[in-house]
């Protein structure tokens, strides 16, 4: 079904109209919900219903807050505070490995059975060097990096943020050391989420939409996601051409990203669209992504994602969750993407080409690449602990900052999760 953008709404008004579906919600709160929007709740997650009489009143608190006072004031007052912004993250990173020479791994001339029996293997490895780097909460880490300077020392951060984008890129994938890792990371996020179901990337800045889409899409099954808790909040956030803002200021909190950065992005309004579904609320940032890639208008649209492929890697993955809409963008996305490659027929480095062979999967639009020939790359790039490079994933990489503004993202755990995703892909390739 449709998903509803207002779940509750839609509850209370059903309630009022159908008395026995009345008695089910109070009776039986969890499963009736179930039933009617076809899906599973999250283990331990309990609902209660109220019926308030004329002589009865409910008054709903909301839930106390994760953090302390004084850490709560620590985050407003520290906002500038570079001192600050290190306690958010960890332990300096270690300088970066280079990336493997690619090496031909023979498999090109062997039959696609094989060769998807190797990628298979491929992926089992990567698994195992991804669950290596999670911590004990199921955090994914990555690595906070100055492009221009690498002399500034590099950090471990742990934003659900993070976690959210690599999880989702692990959806695909029914290994069951992959469904392990993607329920502990669930767990992580409803642990960092704040009420009424958003989420912040370092503690002194604002909520994000960003953060908040991707890390609701990862936990749809959450009663604060699924009854749209969190949707008023960010529907809020639109600008008057109706496009979805990345930060999402709240009324008391300081001003920490002054007003020029709050602008409408497109990877962050393709996110939200992928979580909110396909609604009048979403028209207008639907037709504005519409418009960006009808006119070829994408490349440097983006201030938070370096690479023209990884925009379309988001446009698509929205594309397949909210379908029919924007389905009548496929023929021109299958070609915008297969023209970023260069006169060696390749989409740059293997980020790149991970994002690049999933989007073309999502648009079905594969059969127009050498799914052999790219599962090889893949493989020959492979390092023997699973991993493949840390490489820049996104990150504000505006020049008018200078060195200051010039700050990546990236890990080998992200890049390795990109490339996951896209071998579960050219698997299906070489089988069909």
């Amino acid at each position: 079904m449709k998903k509803p953008i207002d779940a509750t709404d839609l509850l209370i008004l059903k309630a009022g109209e159908d008395s026995d579906f009345r008695e089910r919600l109070l009776g039986n709160t969890k499963s009736t919900i179930e039933q009617e929007f076809g899906v599973t709740l999250a283990q331990g997650q309990e609902i209660h219903v109220h019926e308030e009489t004329d002589g009865a009143t409910h008054l709903v608190l909301p839930p106390r807050s994760k953090r302390t006072e004084e850490e709560r004031e620590a985050a407003r007052t520290g906002a500038a505070s570079l001192e600050f912004l290190r306690k958010t993250m960890y332990d300096p990173a270690p300088p970066i490995r280079p990336p493997l020479e690619p090496a031909s791994t023979g498999l090109r001339s062997v039959s696609s059975e094989t060769l998807a029996e190797a990628a298979r293997e491929s992926i089992r490895r990567g698994l195992v060097f991804v669950e290596s780097t999670l911590d004990g909460n199921g955090a994914w880490h990555c690595i906070r990096f100055n492009v221009a300077d690498p002399d500034i020392p590099r950090h471990f951060e742990r934003p659900a943020f993070v976690s959210a984008l690599c999880v989702l890129a692990l959806d695909s994938c029914d290994e069951a050391r992959a469904r392990a890792i993607c329920a502990a990371t669930r767990t992580h996020l409803v642990n960092t989420m704040e009420y009424p179901g958003l989420w912040r990337y370092y503690r002194h800045l604002p909520q994000d939409l960003d953060s908040t889409s991707l890390c609701s899409l990862v936990l749809a099954s959450h009663p604060w996601i699924l009854l749209g808790r969190n949707v008023p909040r960010i529907l809020a956030n639109r600008d008057e051409e109706g496009r979805f803002l990345t930060w999402a200021l709240a009324e008391d909190e300081p001003d920490v990203v002054s007003t020029f950065r709050i602008e409408a992005d497109p990877v962050v309004n393709a996110n939200v669209i992928a979580y909110l579904g396909d609604h009048p609320e979403t028209r207008d940032a639907k037709e504005w992504l519409e418009a960006l890639v009808t006119l070829g208008s994408l490349d440097d649209s983006s201030k938070w994602y370096p690479d023209t492929v990884a925009i379309y890697y988001a446009i698509t993955r929205a594309m397949i969750r909210v379908r029919p809409a924007l389905d009548q963008l496929r023929p021109v996305l299958a070609d915008r993407i297969l023209s970023l490659r260069d006169d060696k027929g390749e989409f740059g480095n293997i980020l790149q080409t991970a994002q690049a062979v999933s989007a073309l999967y999502n648009v079905g639009s594969l059969d127009r690449i050498d799914a052999k020939r790219e599962a090889e790359r893949f493989m020959g790039l492979q390092r023997h602990d699973g991993s493949w490079p840390e490489l820049l994933a996104f990150g504000d990489q505006l020049l008018k900052w200078g060195v200051v503004g010039q700050i990546g993202h990236g890990s080998e755990a992200v890049t390795s999760a990109f490339c996951i995703e896209a071998l579960e892909s050219l698997i299906e390739a070489l089988k069909a």
